[in-house]
């Protein structure tokens, strides 16, 4: 493994990882934490950057495909675990990237609904699916350095130019609120979901390399796209800390990263950070559509058919939900997100750990376990009522949302201990 292969694959890995999305959300996060801003960098980066980490070290391990990661459980629950994760992939993140650029690329200049927006927007990505054209990979080769240096100007001026006077933070919990925000950066999803893409690309360049070698180059990797992606989601949280007296309290997500380009670079560099964000959005739009497309194709034969039907599907529902602003879509992920994210965090867990602690025993215990103590706040999340008793608020982090983590270290326990006993 050399310099050169190893930096290719650190940036493809974090270009994989840095959607544009994922762009407007720790500036409002910081703007509403505050003096608390460092507890948010904490839990954001924790299932932002740590937990998509350790996905890519498990793949690193795995060097199978998204069904590997799951198969322990057994095959059926697997297939259905790939079924879901595409089907949310498709229908939030993907069509997300469509409002984010009429938000900050097209309702600014032009007052077309945004309808229009999506409309345009998914037929183009339509047309790249189907065509598959290299253009997009040049393009997006570019794009990603583009957006990382206005990033830098932008934290470097604000910490340069602003005084470190925060406002007193309202956050009650700002560690555990930067965990659940970390969510929808989708970012675990796309461990399990691009960690086999990376694996399938090494082997296509280097057939002849050995397994520890392909192991030993994701890790290194692994660990400079996450280093990179901590240092801008810090450097962002930061940045939107220090503005929360400059904008009103109710700015939204998209307005303060624009207002913020604007404060400190002024109105032709957040021109030119709309078209680089518009363009990055776009090209994880039709990665979303295409990922998918390949996997519903596999799953019927290599039928191109199922190919074309998938993402013309995947692109209706990119208009369909597209047209709705940003703030509305993180809102309707959440219940998808409450319910997938626990599923999949111990998946990743249990697929990095050593074959002798992660038994098919134990990964069945746990992710069961998991599924039933999450299951309270999936449906809370979605507004249904519910007794108290059923929320299991005596248990450890409940009140954080996150009642699932101690009965699946205990599940994780037990199943282990019997294992040693029989």
């Amino acid at each position: 493994m050399n310099k050169k292969t190893l930096t290719i694959t650190a940036f493809a890995l974090f270009s994989l990882f840095f959607g544009a999305g994922n762009l407007i959300l720790p500036p409002l996060l910081g703007f509403n934490s505050g003096s608390s801003w460092w507890l948010v960098v904490l839990g954001f980066c924790l299932s932002g950057v740590l937990i998509p980490l350790l996905g890519i070290l498990a793949h690193a391990r795995l060097q199978g495909t998204l069904f590997d990661f799951a198969k322990k459980v057994s095959p059926t629950f697997s297939l259905l675990y790939c079924y879901l994760i595409y089907a949310i992939s498709i229908a939030l993140p993907s069509p997300r990237t469509a409002s984010v650029t009429h938000e900050m690329a097209i309702q600014p200049i032009w007052e077309s609904p945004s309808l229009v927006t999506s409309v345009i927007y998914f037929t183009l990505v339509y047309l790249f699916v189907i065509n598959r054209s290299k253009v997009l990979d040049v393009v997006g080769k570019l794009l990603t350095p583009g957006i990382l240096i206005i990033l830098f100007l932008i934290v470097v001026t604000a910490m340069v130019s602003m005084d470190f006077d925060f406002s007193i933070s309202e956050m009650k919990h700002p560690l555990s609120d930067g965990i659940l925000e970390g969510y929808q950066t989708f970012d675990a999803i796309g461990a399990v979901v691009v960690g086999a893409v990376i694996i399938v690309s090494i082997n296509i360049k280097d057939k002849a390399a050995s397994y520890e070698a392909k192991k030993d180059l994701i890790r290194k990797a692994g660990f400079w796209a996450g280093l990179g992606l901590f240092l801008v989601y810090s450097g962002l949280i930061l940045t939107g800390a220090l503005f929360s007296d400059v904008f009103p309290a109710d700015v939204t997500r998209t307005a303060l990263l624009s207002g913020i380009s604007t404060e400190t670079l002024g109105g032709t560099a957040t021109l030119f950070l709309s078209v680089l964000v518009s363009l990055a959005c776009f090209t994880t739009a039709v990665g979303i559509v295409t990922g998918t497309s390949d996997f519903i194709k596999g799953q019927f034969n290599d039928s191109n058919w199922a190919y074309r039907i998938t993402a013309f599907i995947g692109c209706v529902l990119g208009v369909l939900i597209g047209q709705f602003n940003v703030g509305y879509i993180i809102a309707v992920a959440v219940p998808a997100l409450m319910f997938i994210y626990p599923i999949t965090i111990a998946l990743i867990l249990l697929n990095v750990l050593p074959e002798k602690w992660a038994s098919p025993r134990v990964f069945k215990w746990v992710v069961i376990t998991t599924i039933v103590f999450s299951a309270p706040d999936f449906v809370g999340s979605l507004g249904v009522g519910l007794p108290s008793y059923l929320y299991l608020e005596w248990l450890p982090l409940a009140e954080y949302q996150m009642g699932w983590v101690l009965p699946a270290l205990m599940a994780f326990v037990v199943g282990n201990t019997l294992k040693k006993l029989s």
